[in-house]
């Protein structure tokens, strides 16, 4: 029953920080911040006048389908004036806080949770990162690790995976070379050169751009069913998700929004050029919903490319 304090889902969060629907907002007494209704980027006056009027006892900064920088240093200023532990789930940008393409979470966060299987790209897993010190209970007798360690086990899990653990030591040694801090570089420059794409297609983004491996959609203007727009999507080859977008008036299973991002088409090699390309063919599919004609050449294009971007270039079938 404890008071968190997290990004609301409509404006880039995630399930697990405080939806009715999921056990955190079922187990915990959540409040949520959102983004400024015009930029759309988090709104820190708000962040600041809720945290001190509600009184959590952690406070959640993260990203799911937020596509601009997360202000660590801001978020921290605000949880300690809140008496708050601050939080940061970096999920979707830990691969580019390893390559310093986005600001790192320490020394201004007490907690750094992230999964081992996003833009870091290893197997399916997680961490759990602190500080040794316990900033608003200095006196208890287990620091701030020891309580965490405990809480995991045997609080809630025991039985490690070795075959994971494993294979994120490789994921681990692999984020260590220079070759992963320039695909994590190549990852922000096929994003952005997407945005521009869809932008000069006359589709929305949200927030005007990004600033890291992902943008949402918005297709409100084209009178769309999102789900379709995503199935559809699949059936070409080209994976998205719906998603919502700030102050969506339409419900969850069916929001305003397409979520994009560019890990994956990097990974096969795909540069700017081939970057705008992929959006230019989700554009034309958003504009011609139903156009079979269209839809049978975006197929061709599609095969076309993953031919060229093989994901092992020396693997036979």
């Amino acid at each position: 029953g404890d008071k968190i304090l997290g990004i609301d889902l409509a404006a880039g969060g995630h399930l697990t920080h405080g939806s009715p629907v999921n056990f955190s907002g079922l187990t915990y007494k959540f409040a949520h911040y959102g983004v400024d209704p015009k930029t759309e980027i988090i709104d820190f006056d708000e962040v600041e006048k809720i945290a001190l009027r509600f009184k959590p006892k952690l406070i959640i900064t993260s990203t799911t389908s937020y596509s601009r920088v997360l202000d660590f240093r801001k978020f921290s200023a605000i949880a300690k004036r809140a008496k708050a532990y601050l939080m940061a789930d970096v999920a979707h940008i830990a691969g580019l806080v390893i390559a310093a393409e986005h600001p790192h979470p320490f020394p201004w966060c007490d907690i750094v949770t992230t999964t081992t299987h996003k833009t870091l790209r290893g197997p399916r897993g997680g961490l759990i990162l602190c500080k040794i010190r316990d900033r608003i209970n200095p006196k208890d007798k287990l620091n701030l690790a020891q309580k965490i360690d405990k809480a995991v086990f045997p609080g809630l899990q025991g039985g490690p995976l070795d075959h994971v653990i494993a294979a994120k030591a490789i994921c681990f040694l692999e984020a260590s070379q220079p070759s992963f801090k320039k695909y994590q570089h190549q990852i922000i420059l096929n994003a952005r050169a997407m945005a521009e794409e869809f932008m000069k297609q006359g589709i929305r983004v949200v927030s005007g751009g990004t600033d890291n491996h992902l943008m949402v959609l918005d297709i409100s203007r084209f009178n769309l069913d999102s789900r379709y727009i995503q199935d559809e999507l699949d059936k070409l080859g080209i994976y998205v998700n719906r998603n919502a977008i700030p102050n969506d008036p339409r419900p969850p299973y069916n929001p305003s929004g397409i979520r994009v991002g560019s890990p994956a088409i990097t990974s096969r090699g795909l540069k700017e050029k081939e970057a705008k390309f992929v959006a230019n063919l989700v554009a034309q599919l958003i504009k011609n919903p139903d156009n079979q004609k269209i839809k049978s050449e975006i197929k061709r294009e599609v095969k076309k490319l993953v031919k060229k971007f093989p994901i092992y270039e020396d693997f036979r079938w």
